[in-house]
């Protein structure tokens, strides 16, 4: 369905790529954004980059295309953002990082050995094991993380968590190639000023 600009109002999740200066404050400044809008961030996840000096965020929301670009322009107007860049899903290759603790006990008392291979089954793995629980680390989609969270309820899960999506596009751009073609696009609006 299509608004009278032409625009598609199917809502639907967007990843949103910015390169930011290493700045405190930052975060911040780029959350005001989303909340003028009143629009909820499904994920957040900020990083350093590939380049000294550069941080990575990498920003979920679930709205129309044109929502979308128009939060990209206003992100791209803060002095720290060097790039701002929308995809749709199909267009990065993602993951997310879960964990789940469950009590030692069931684990102990599993003759069938149900949960070694539901962790198997889930190409999950035990990242630590204490007197009390073990802590199983899943990485994967939002649905298998939400699966294998589901599965592990019949044996107690006491705790629960699952990082923001972490994302790396599928274009061929590289991000020093970029910085340097900004930098050579500012030099040369400098020196014509």
């Amino acid at each position: 369905m299509e608004n009278q600009n032409g625009y598609s109002t199917d809502v639907k999740l967007f990843i949103i790529s910015v390169l930011t200066e290493n700045k405190s404050g930052l975060l911040n400044a780029i959350t005001i954004i989303f909340t003028r809008r009143k629009i909820n961030i499904e994920s957040i996840n900020v990083s350093e980059s590939e380049v000294s000096g550069v941080s990575r965020y990498t920003i979920v929301v679930k709205i129309t295309r044109e929502k979308a670009e128009k939060l990209v322009k206003q992100i791209r107007k803060l002095i720290e953002v060097l790039g701002a860049f929308l995809y749709e899903e199909e267009d990065t290759h993602f993951q997310e990082l879960a964990l789940y603790k469950v009590p030692l006990e069931p684990f102990l008392n599993d003759s069938n050995n149900r949960i070694e291979k539901l962790i198997r089954d889930n190409f999950a793995r035990i990242l630590v094991i204490e007197r009390e629980y073990i802590i199983i680390e899943k990485t994967g989609r939002k649905s298998e993380t939400t699966k294998l969270f589901e599965e592990l309820k019949q044996f107690g899960v006491s705790e629960f968590v699952r990082s923001g999506r972490i994302s790396i596009s599928k274009s061929k751009r590289r991000t020093e190639t970029f910085l340097k073609e900004l930098e050579e696009l500012s030099a040369s609006s400098m020196r014509k000023n």
